[in-house]
């Protein structure tokens, strides 16, 4: 028997793309964040306060890397708790050369590892838009095509976080359950 990690939303990306200060700063949950890879080590949850008394939890996934489909890095030991989330919140950093590659990299492990995750609900956050300038952000969001819901955030300056959780509801409300 193995027990499998279960939240509303999955938080998918590379090491130190901002999945823990993300859940420290949406939840009560307090993970180790240093300014090093694969600092969570092991999935973390948090329950995020929404309006009217609302809530969801959230799982902070440790870091993916290229390969770890084929159990480089954490690789499958922590792939496998992706599959019990509802939603997957992708997070790649706004100082990312090529976003759409990296996000790219990031289905096809997940596509390798199981291709029915590939039938869940995604949200792209593009995270740390407070390390960018005005106008370098207004370029990267007219690059990004509008294929999945995108949100903007600074977990740091608390910026779009509250149109991201709009985004998370949103979609949990319509989602089919796991």
């Amino acid at each position: 028997m193995e027990l499998k990690l279960l939240a509303d939303v999955g938080l998918v990306g590379f090491p130190n793309a901002g999945k823990s200060t993300l859940l420290s700063v949406l939840s009560e949950a307090r993970p180790e964040i240093a300014d090093y890879p694969f600092t969570t080590l092991v999935p973390n949850l948090g329950v995020v306060a929404y309006r009217d008394y609302k809530s969801f939890v959230m799982a902070d996934i440790p870091g993916i890397i290229e390969g770890a489909s084929q159990g480089k890095g954490l690789g499958l030991r922590f792939l496998r708790h992706i599959e019990r989330n509802s939603i997957l919140l992708f997070l790649i950093p706004a100082t990312t050369e090529d976003i759409r590659q990296e996000y790219n990299t990031l289905l096809n492990e997940l596509r390798e590892f199981n291709p029915e995750l590939m039938d869940k609900t995604r949200i792209l956050a593009v995270t740390k838009i407070d390390l960018v300038d005005d106008e370098a952000l207004s370029q990267l969001k007219n690059s990004i095509p509008k294929k999945i819901p995108i949100a903007y955030i600074s977990s740091v300056s608390q910026r779009g976080l509250t149109e991201l959780k709009d985004i998370i509801w949103q979609n949990l409300t319509t989602a089919e359950p796991v």
